[in-house]
């Protein structure tokens, strides 16, 4: 597909729960927290590093506005603010975001959700394979001067 194609891709409603699956998650989080009641050290360590990651994590969002898409289409490529540093933020920052949760909650039961979550990332070659498509000279210069 280039640039200039008006196609829409195909989403799948997995793809639209995706979408807004890591912000109801941390919605949640925020809540649980509210009402725990036992502050331990792990807990504010994980905490400390889920809150960190979803401020990081809604900046790129905010960075990647209207470029963002359930599906990779390589409208335009976002190449300021995190996405200076690095090509990945979202994906990033939610798994630290995950991270931290399972930390702060020290069970399994996190441990699997941030796995399984994880696990549907790997879409990111898949999205990095469309923009150098895309891009090309541009996208792969981006890509060297980047991390992950």
């Amino acid at each position: 597909m280039n640039a200039t194609s008006t196609r829409r891709p195909h989403v799948t409603i997995f793809d639209r729960v995706l979408r807004y699956l890591d912000a109801l998650i941390f919605v949640a989080f925020a809540i649980f927290v509210i009402w725990q009641r036992d502050y331990g050290m792990r807990f504010r360590i994980g905490t400390a590093v889920a809150a960190i990651a979803i401020v990081l994590w809604a900046i790129a969002r905010l960075q990647r506005a209207s470029s963002f898409l359930i599906s990779a289409q390589g409208r335009r490529l976002v190449t300021h603010g995190v996405y200076s540093k690095i090509r990945n933020p979202i994906y990033i920052f939610a798994g630290l975001g995950y991270l931290g949760l399972f930390i702060a909650l020290g069970n399994w039961v996190a441990l699997a959700l941030f796995v399984l979550l994880y696990a549907y990332q790997i879409r990111v070659k898949r999205e990095e394979r469309l923009l150098e498509q895309v891009f090309g000279l541009e996208y792969r210069r981006y890509k060297a001067r980047t991390w992950f």
